[in-house]
């Protein structure tokens, strides 16, 4: 065979033969009775017999008792626990048993828990005083309520400025201003919604008889006020006796040497319950040039030339602005 040569060569025939695999078996244990064969050195395979091949494949290791507890120590004293201390072993701690969720039969001590719990169960506590104080009349609840319908009624009075009158009117307040104007009617409705919340104002016409159309001097705007008073309640059947009743008079005074101001004289009159309140409102300058337009438009023979003037600063102010 060695002579023959292969005619075709591939890309195989370059590859070397393989190695043997190495052996994991363990080595022969040389037991009592058996006799160990020597490997041949003739011969690559070694031949075994049967007791050889069955220490091969089941090899047996001889064991050697070792107590753990040595034999002079004596042990007819010991206890378990030092039995098992002399031996090393650490004593296995019993398992606690699960707690059964019958709590019926279970007596805790009160007083640690009400301890415990004092400062939150008082009334005065911050958890406790904060709920009490939200849910309260005027509580957090209350406010954040207020707060939202602000909200929604300043929305609704920026895109319509005539539901200002709707939304804030009602309520157990109703007054009666003497005159329809609406440059005097609008401030009391402002100023009576924005203390008591809700109020119904209602303006009727009314006038002051016996009183120049601009009067001139605290006097004369306090009796022009009082006159509108007493001529819606004589006129005006819609107010009787349980309404209270506001009138604003505009007029002017010379408070320096030729300088003029114009001030508004407020009075409230309650008849049900006996209440008159007068004020001024704030006073503001009036230009010269003004004055002398109103003393030029008054007549000499102006019947009420004693208490005013004949035409209004609004009049004259107009004309001028166009």
């Amino acid at each position: 065979m060695k002579d023959v040569t292969p005619k075709t060569r591939n890309i195989l025939s370059n590859v070397s033969p393989p190695s043997e695999l190495p052996s994991f078996i363990t080595a022969n244990v040389a037991t009592a009775g058996t006799e160990s064969v020597p490997p041949s050195t003739s011969n690559p395979v070694a031949i075994v017999d049967d007791s050889a091949k069955k220490d091969e494949t089941e090899p047996f290791i001889p064991t050697k008792f070792s107590p753990a507890i040595p034999a002079s120590k004596d042990t007819s004293q010991f206890t378990a626990e030092q039995a098992m201390a002399a031996a090393g072993v650490l004593p296995v701690e019993p398992t606690p048993e699960p707690v059964g969720r019958d709590f019926a039969n279970m007596i805790l001590n009160p007083e640690p828990v009400a301890a415990a719990l004092s400062p939150i169960t008082q009334g005065g506590s911050a958890l406790f005083g904060w709920m009490k104080g939200a849910v309260s009349g005027s509580g957090l609840l209350q406010k954040v309520a207020e707060k939202a319908k602000n909200s929604v009624d300043t929305i609704v009075t920026t895109l319509d400025p005539q539901m200002k009158e709707y939304i804030n009117s009602g309520g157990d307040t109703e007054v009666i201003v003497a005159s329809d104007k609406d440059d005097k009617v609008r401030p009391v409705r402002e100023a009576f919604q924005n203390v008591f919340g809700k109020a119904t104002i209602i303006g009727l016409p009314a006038q002051a008889v016996g009183i120049a159309a601009q009067p001139v001097g605290f006097a004369a705007g306090l009796k022009g006020a009082e006159h509108r008073i007493n001529s819606i309640r004589a006129e005006n059947p819609r107010v009787d006796d349980h309404l209270p009743v506001l009138a604003v008079e505009n007029f002017v005074v010379e408070l320096f040497p030729d300088q003029w101001f114009e001030a508004g004289a407020i009075v409230l009159f309650d008849y049900a319950k006996n209440i008159l309140l007068k004020t001024v409102t704030q006073m503001t300058p009036i230009p010269l040039p003004v004055i002398a337009a109103l003393q030029a438009d008054t007549p000499e023979d102006y019947m009420l030339k004693d208490t005013g003037f004949a035409t209004t600063v609004g009049s004259v102010m107009a004309r001028n602005l166009n």
